[in-house]
């Protein structure tokens, strides 16, 4: 019986990177991107050596399975959000010095594997990962085929079965959801200074100060997944989420803001008695916050430092 040759096994493995980024940004889970990866590989070695020797590229192989599986857990994630509890949101990822194996055994505080990580840059960015989720499934496996990673629409057409012309027009449709979506474009240093203002207003409980950092037309949105406090609706207006904040350091004195970076972009990380119980995202628009995404769920939480706790008393 023949077997994979060395240099052919360590091309396969070293698709796992590109693999978990892919998926990654196709389903906006760090958890269900390992599960289709893991799946992905699963099929590849349930095939005989013969088979998988008969296979031109592996890479592209694995690329086309995986996309197809994202593709499958799309259509289900949407049943399965309709009855999550509260709002969903993308899960946050660390900076990569800082990641954390989210599976480690016995409570462990393992660095993840790199393979795991994923690429920080503008196509994992909350606001456009929170747009993502609200295209089709085919909109959003071909506009990350197409344009994030560059496939031609010809090899598009063939993973996700429809016609090349077909997937130009979702591509088309998926650009006009950004564009529609997208606010004015900061700078990341322009944004590093504003969450710090929000910062310091919010450990001051400066309701004032954050009412002036915060858009008029701001929303806040929190998950908590029915396992940690958060609304189950979005804060709206910017003296709501004012109140909001200051209501939850109210309740919460000994917590601690940590400024952190946040799918690439700056952000707080909120920690209660060493545990990371709160990250937020922010979008803005000019020089003011127009959206937070608070993920509170812990199980959103594995890769960041000191995730795992119970979390802290919820604002409602």
């Amino acid at each position: 019986m023949s077997t994979p040759s060395e240099p052919d096994l360590s091309a396969v493995i070293g698709e796992r990177r590109q693999l978990m980024n892919l998926a990654y940004r196709m389903l906006g889970s760090v958890a269900e991107a390992e599960d289709a990866v893991q799946e992905t590989y699963a099929r590849w070695y349930g095939m005989s050596p013969e088979q998988r020797d008969a296979v031109a590229s592996p890479g592209a192989w694995l690329t086309t399975v995986a996309s197809r599986v994202c593709l499958d857990v799309l259509g289900s994630a949407r049943v399965r959000r309709e009855r999550y509890v509260g709002e969903w949101i993308p899960e946050p990822l660390p900076d990569r010095s800082e990641w954390v194996g989210g599976r480690a055994e016995g409570g462990r505080d393992d660095r993840a594997d790199p393979a795991d990580r994923v690429t920080l840059d503008e196509s994992v960015n909350m606001a456009f990962l929170v747009v993502l989720e609200a295209m089709t499934p085919a909109e959003r496996v071909t506009f990350v085929l197409h344009d994030v990673f560059r496939y031609p629409f010809a090899e598009v057409a063939d993973i996700v079965g429809r016609s090349a012309p077909a997937c130009r027009q979702l591509a088309a449709s998926a650009r006009r959801r950004l564009r529609d979506a997208r606010a004015d474009a900061v700078p990341a240093a322009g944004q590093a200074v504003l969450v710090r203002a929000f910062k310091d207003a919010w450990e001051a409980k400066d309701i004032g100060a954050l009412i002036g950092l915060l858009d008029p037309e701001a929303a806040m949105i929190t998950d908590g997944g029915g396992l940690a406090g958060a609304a189950l609706r979005p804060v709206e207006g910017a003296e709501r989420i004012a109140q909001y904040l200051v209501h939850f350091a109210d309740k919460v004195p000994e917590l601690l803001l940590l400024e952190r970076t946040v799918n690439g972009r700056p952000g707080l990380v909120a920690q209660h008695a060493g545990v990371t119980v709160t990250v937020a995202a922010f979008g803005l628009a000019g020089e003011r916050v127009h959206r937070i995404w608070a993920v509170r769920n812990p199980e959103k939480l594995r890769p960041w430092p000191g995730h795992g706790g119970p979390g802290a008393p919820s604002p409602s």
